[in-house]
């Protein structure tokens, strides 16, 4: 007899299997990767990931090597060897040693139809689920005196939202002038979370770091600041404000986050040039400060704040804010560059 429970257990077994394109039983490889982790939790090293949007809408993690990228999900089911499909199952489950076992075996005849070529992928989006998006605003001392304002005693808070997450070469459609019209780049840096992280101290602050990545904090200034009453979460979170990528890099690849060189270009022009030697509060100082307040869990992600350069910094007659057709590249040192169009 079929009940309630057989029919719901079959059918869970036939979606998951035609949501990755099997059409019949799955083989060991196959099934290893849908296996929950439970092993000792263990934040990446010695990796550069990035995100593939596969034709079947799925996004899936890649693994960035000197020769190619390799597909998580297609050399898991190759090589028999369970692994994290996105960030936030890395993150948070912490099977860092899947993805460096499957980077491991690049050599392997078997993984050759999972090695693809990084200029015929598209880009998914690095994080679709975080726990939290937080944001450190006015964090660079040069762009305090260039819109005129004191440096901050404490780092200023604030949040996005996951819906102004987007991907390595999206697309942003700007909303409607009567919406808004004063549109502004901001390169940054992007903190990873690898750990759950509370009341950290300083000196330990980096431990609980997983990676680092390049973000654009987006903004559209009249929203931020020229609403009868300050409205920084509305200006700062629409629709793809956030984008981020192309990239994660582990953080012993990155070394000092505190020492790395940032630029922003709009249709080739240079507009910000700096370094992240120019914080107010660095890296170490962010984390131990917002884990004082909340716990930092694993997949939390960190805005830190963009140098001088910005257009709101520009004198007013000067003013000349971004609109559709502009193409943004935002690069940091060892992180890679970021690429975005407005529409």
């Amino acid at each position: 007899m079929i009940t309630r429970r057989t029919f719901l257990t079959a059918t869970t077994a036939v979606t998951a299997g035609v949501a990755m394109g099997i059409t019949g039983q799955a083989d060991a490889g196959q099934e290893s990767h849908m296996k929950k982790f439970s092993g000792p939790h263990e934040m990446p090293k010695g990796l550069t990931l990035l995100s593939i949007a596969n034709a079947d809408g799925t996004e899936t993690l890649g693994i960035k090597t000197a020769s190619a990228v390799i597909d998580v999900r297609k050399a898991s089911h190759l090589l028999g060897i369970p692994a994290p499909m996105t960030m936030e199952e890395l993150l948070r489950e912490g099977n860092a040693a899947g993805l460096t076992r499957i980077a491991a075996g690049s050599g392997n005849a078997k993984i050759k139809p999972a090695l693809l070529d990084e200029a015929n992928i598209t880009h998914g989006r690095l994080f679709s689920n975080p726990g939290k998006i937080v944001c450190v605003g006015l964090n660079y001392k040069r762009h305090a005196k260039e819109i005129g304002m004191q440096e901050p005693r404490v780092p200023p808070l604030f949040n996005k939202f996951n819906n102004a997450l987007a991907a390595h070469n999206c697309t942003i459609d700007l909303p409607p002038r009567d919406i808004s019209y004063k549109f502004d780049y901001e390169t940054e840096m992007l903190i990873v979370i690898g750990k759950s992280a509370r009341n950290v101290p300083e000196a330990d602050a980096l431990n609980y770091v997983a990676g680092y990545c390049t973000a654009n904090d987006f903004s559209a200034r009249d929203l931020q600041l020229e609403l009868p009453s300050s409205q920084w979460m509305i200006g700062k979170t629409l629709d793809k404000f956030a984008p981020i990528g192309p990239y994660f890099v582990s953080a012993d690849l990155v070394g000092d986050p505190n020492n790395l060189k940032l630029e922003t270009r709009v249709n080739g022009e240079v507009r910000q040039s700096w370094n992240t030697n120019d914080f107010i509060f660095n890296t170490q100082q962010m984390i131990a400060y917002i884990s004082k307040h909340w716990t930092l869990e694993p997949g939390d992600i960190i805005f830190t704040g963009t140098p001088h350069g910005v257009i709101l910094g520009y004198p007013k007659d000067k003013q000349v804010w971004l609109k559709a057709g502009d193409e943004i590249v935002s690069s940091i040192e060892k992180l890679g560059e970021l690429k975005f169009k407005l529409a």
